[in-house]
């Protein structure tokens, strides 16, 4: 089964000054779910899902989305055996601000496309356009489903868990997650980050940022 996605984005806006250490790029992923010859698989409705975003910092915080551009789950008996999905980048949008505000340029931020020797400090999509989340397991303790799974950003892959409800309806099935955090610089997003420059005082931008997943399958 093709394994690719999920997910996330964080907000970006202030200066850089000397750092304290660098983030090392390595991996800490788990194999793969890996569906049984039972299952059936879903095809994520790109149209229908998304990665819902909120940034913040000490002067306020943004929020947004990032598309999921495929994807697909393989459930067997109406549970999730295995899946994987694929985040466009490109795609991050800023929801609080009009181009009046300038929102165009805070996307432009997020996305790394000002000055090319900034670029890495944020997601850099023009040499990494897409992020993959691929499902390791899903389990369900005392009614809570918790899905886990190998998130890879700027080439940099980390587990990630969070908690969802899933529902399958026919030959439609949903994963909607809970809003959980997780902190950008594990995967060298290290843009204003208190952890990673020194004398920024209040003009930095919090590690962790808040995501949402919403998808929709179809069989």
């Amino acid at each position: 089964m093709k394994k690719t996605i999920l997910s996330l984005v964080v907000l970006a806006t202030l200066s850089l000054t000397s750092c304290k250490n660098d983030k090392v790029e390595s991996t800490e992923a788990v194999d793969a779910a890996v569906a049984t010859e039972e299952a059936s698989t879903y095809t994520v409705d790109a149209s229908k899902s998304t990665i819902e975003w909120v940034g913040s910092k000490p002067a306020g915080k943004h929020n947004g989305t990032i598309a999921l551009s495929k994807g697909e789950l393989a459930l067997n008996n109406g549970k999730v055996e295995s899946g994987n999905f694929t985040i466009d980048m490109n795609s991050i949008t800023v929801l609080d601000l009009t181009a009046a505000d300038g929102k165009e340029d805070l996307e432009g931020h997020l996305k790394g496309l000002g000055k090319e020797e900034d670029a890495d400090h944020f997601f850099n999509t023009k040499k990494f356009p897409e992020g993959t989340f691929e499902i390791t397991s899903v389990a369900t303790v005392d009614a809570v489903t918790t899905v886990s799974g190998n998130l890879t950003l700027k080439g940099i892959t980390k587990p990630v868990s969070f908690p969802a409800t899933i529902a399958v309806d026919g030959d439609n099935v949903t994963l909607n997650s809970e809003t959980f955090k997780i902190d950008r610089t594990q995967w060298n997003v290290n843009y204003a980050s208190k952890s990673v420059f020194d004398d920024l005082k209040d003009k930095f931008v919090n590690d962790e940022i808040e995501l949402k997943v919403s998808i929709t399958a179809t069989k």
